[in-house]
């Protein structure tokens, strides 16, 4: 492997969907802490992973961490859809898989991290991972999703048919 490519930061995530009268609709989450807190931004759950590590694990994990649902846990392998991989503006290969299932939204709990706040100041702050999560319909999804990510939405939609 060369530098470059170990250098190179990798997340895995999945993108929870459920079928609705209307159309599809998909579950995001809003990144917690004060950078994020007027921003109307949103992303599936996900997170890095390091060598040696299955993407498809680390994605399970992800979800589970970030939302406090075990629904990811539980369903066998074979009910996750393969998105594939998408590189994020900053850089950033982002792998994803696409399962069924419902979540409630207001139940969700996220783990929390250390983040330097404000910016330079030494100072930690532990924040959520997720502030909070909500299900779109794609055109709303697409709307709100980080850039890059809607290549997600648009390969759930051609699996759908």
């Amino acid at each position: 492997m060369d530098l470059a490519s170990s250098m190179t930061k990798r997340s895995a995530g999945i993108l929870l969907y459920r079928r609705t009268p209307s159309g599809p609709e998909v579950f995001l989450i809003h990144p917690g802490g004060p950078f994020w807190a007027r921003k109307d931004k949103w992303s599936i759950p996900k997170g890095e992973y390091h060598d040696g590590e299955l993407p498809l694990e680390a994605a399970r994990r992800e979800f589970q961490e970030e939302t406090g649902s075990r629904l990811a846990l539980d369903l066998p392998a074979e009910k996750f859809t393969p998105l594939g991989v998408i590189r994020q503006p900053a850089g950033k290969e982002v792998t994803a898989w696409a399962v069924e299932g419902d979540f409630d939204a207001a139940t969700l709990v996220s783990n929390t991290c250390l983040v330097e706040w404000p910016p330079r100041s030494g100072r930690q702050i532990e924040i959520p991972e997720a502030d909070r999560g909500a299900w779109f319909d794609l055109a709303a999804a697409r709307k709100k999703i980080f850039s890059g990510q809607e290549a997600f939405l648009d390969r759930l939609a051609e699996s759908l048919g």
